[in-house]
């Protein structure tokens, strides 16, 4: 069976600059989508890392023994007990203790790092312990950072939003732009009794054609650009930096999404053809 040629072909200029566009919009959806999935398991691997830690500060050396007693009874619900010397604190604060630091000993508090088998251990603890001693959870400490992480999903998230109309704009134009400079072939098609949809589905296979290879150009660029953002966020090795990465359903999505843009281009193309037959 003999394959349908396509009744009228963008121009190569046309064809070219759509490609190059495609290939640059699907590559900036690709690297926001990306990093919006990196952010977002870094920071989900942050908050399972420290939300059953928390630090003991108790003030008053008075309570020490009431707030010791108090760990020691409940070392069913604490995994790990660390009791914090004033050596280690020294090595800590040494910046702000030189010169002065011999008196400031005398006023360090005495610091445990728990780890606990449950959020409900921790919370139980967290009230016995009550207004004897600080007691602070390293998730609620850090809040900040996970904060911070959340604020830039959102805005890759955005970004990734905008280049999604961006691209619904370019393919529409270009249908638009097509469909003036073929006028006269639409003309003799309506005239030999070709239905719009018969019209659409010729300008679909074109950009189709066009999305597939700009699809996989910006994705084979996009793909090593993220490895090397997540390379150097975990070589900086600090905080939710260092937590940053895709996993196998992440590259999965990302995969996936060149095809959704094909797709989406696809729906837009036929939309906006079928809207300029209509009006003619």
């Amino acid at each position: 069976m003999a394959k349908k040629p396509t009744v009228f072909l963008l121009v190569r200029e046309q064809s070219v600059f759509m490609t190059a566009i495609m290939s640059l919009l699907t590559f900036l959806a690709v690297v926001a989508f990306g990093i919006a999935l990196a952010i977002g398991t870094g920071v989900i691997r942050w908050n399972t890392q420290w939300d059953l830690t928390a630090t003991v500060q108790v003030m008053d050396s008075s309570k020490y023994e009431s707030v010791k007693k108090i760990l020691d009874d409940n070392s069913d619900k604490i995994k790990t007990t660390t009791e914090i010397s004033t050596e280690q604190m020294h090595d800590l604060l040494r910046p702000w203790m030189s010169g002065g630091g011999d008196a400031l000993e005398n006023y360090l508090p005495k610091m445990y790092e728990l780890q606990f088998d449950s959020s409900d251990d921790l919370e139980s603890v967290e009230k016995q312990i009550g207004d004897n001693a600080r007691f602070l959870t390293h998730a609620s400490a850090l809040h900040s950072s996970t904060s911070a992480g959340w604020k830039m999903i959102g805005i890759a998230s955005f970004v990734l939003l905008l280049t999604l109309g961006a691209i619904g704009v370019c393919i529409s134009y270009i249908a638009r732009n097509t469909a003036l400079l073929h006028r006269r072939e639409l003309e003799i098609l309506n005239q030999i009794g070709a239905t719009d949809s018969y019209v659409a589905r010729q300008m679909q296979v074109i950009i189709a054609k066009i999305c597939t290879i700009a699809g996989l150009a910006g994705f084979m660029v996009a793909a090593p650009v993220l490895l090397l953002i997540i390379a150097t966020a975990h070589s900086a090795r600090v905080g939710l930096m260092a937590m940053l990465g895709i996993s196998g359903w992440g590259w999965f999505a990302l995969f996936m999404l060149p095809i959704a843009i094909i797709i989406f281009a696809i729906w837009i193309t036929r939309r906006t053809t079928v809207e300029i037959l209509e009006a003619n």
